[in-house]
């Protein structure tokens, strides 16, 4: 399906903040907005305006997720008081795998972190954590949720078999990666948020999909500036593209027609979440808050005509913390 027919194909995107809500917010949001799309001075502050504790252990978590997770950062700071610690140590947790992958040169040394996070999970189930920052309020986490541990050895064990570097053989190896990571992570906040419900889970699988493909989108930049590319090799097989015509940052039309076939799956993963809204408990749409983001990026590579290196595509969006404060006022995901 060639790339112009996407407003036929998808429908309207319903992010912006023009026209956003009908009604008027509660006074105070945007100021609140406001705040939170300044820079933080230290984690302290952070800590102290979330209704967290002041221990070095919190600051850690918060300082990590603010630098490396700064959407996730801003989801988690909306969730309730109760829960936001537990949520901070949780994508902490995340980060802390996913940036393994980048920061080595060895896969062998990649291996050996990913053995250690597998015994520190191991050790947080037997009240043994190490003493180590993201390990500790992880620990905690878990002491008091009572999460479930399958999905954080899940969660490690398809990170660790992605530091293979290999690209995806097709779009469904691309979900199932999704599904074992982001997915488990939002299984994870369903449990933080004391959701035990079929309708959240399947809307949970859908927007961890989604995310598993937007990043992967968003991440061809700054893979290809390191001789990578990891975008499905069936879509790409399908449209007679190269590897190489990714590194060289082609504009031909079958280059878009890959971003564009990758790019409405996620629409249609998100698509899917939504259906289940009305059946979804109302608690459980703060964990959901990331269908923001993943809206505004798919709305502005529609903008661009898919054009996957547009640089429009690489800056951060100012209006995010207000669109996720309206989102969660108005109740929706």
């Amino acid at each position: 399906m060639a790339a112009s027919t996407l407003g036929s194909a998808w429908g309207p995107l319903r992010l912006g903040v023009p026209g956003l809500c009908r009604r008027r917010p509660p006074r105070g949001l945007w100021a609140r907005a406001r705040r939170l799309s300044e820079p933080v001075a230290s984690g302290r502050s952070v800590a102290a305006g979330s209704g967290l504790g002041a221990s070095g252990t919190d600051r850690y978590c918060l300082e990590l997720l603010r630098k490396r997770d700064y959407e996730g950062y801003l989801c988690s700071l909306l969730l309730p008081a109760e829960s936001r610690s537990s949520a901070f140590a949780l994508r902490a947790f995340n980060v802390e795998l996913a940036q393994i992958k980048d920061s080595v040169s060895e896969k062998t040394i990649g291996l050996m972190r990913m053995q250690f996070w597998k015994k520190t999970v191991d050790d947080i189930y037997g009240d043994n954590p190490p003493q180590q920052p993201v390990a500790i309020e992880l620990w905690k986490a878990v002491r008091r949720h009572n999460l479930t541990k399958r999905w954080l050895t899940k969660i490690i064990d398809e990170r660790e078999k992605n530091l293979d570097d290999k690209a995806y053989r097709n779009i469904q190896e691309l979900e199932n990666y999704a599904e074992n990571t982001q997915s488990s992570l939002l299984y994870l906040t369903l449990e933080i948020l004391g959701i035990k419900d079929l309708h959240a889970d399947h809307a949970a699988s859908h927007i961890g999909k989604a995310q598993g493909i937007v990043t992967c989108l968003r991440a061809t930049p700054y893979h290809g500036s390191r001789r990578r590319v990891f975008l499905p090799m069936d879509i790409c097989m399908l449209h007679g593209v190269s590897q190489e015509d990714f590194l060289r940052r082609s504009q031909d039309r079958n280059v878009r027609d890959v971003v564009y076939d990758v790019a409405s799956q996620a629409h249609l993963h998100l698509k899917h979440a939504r259906s289940f809204h009305r059946s979804v408990p109302v608690k459980a749409f703060p964990a959901f808050l990331q269908t923001v983001a993943l809206e505004d990026y798919l709305k502005k590579i529609q903008q661009v005509d898919f054009d996957l290196f547009h640089p429009s595509l690489q800056r951060k969006n100012t209006l995010l913390p207000l669109a996720l404060y309206v989102q969660s006022w108005r109740k929706r995901y």
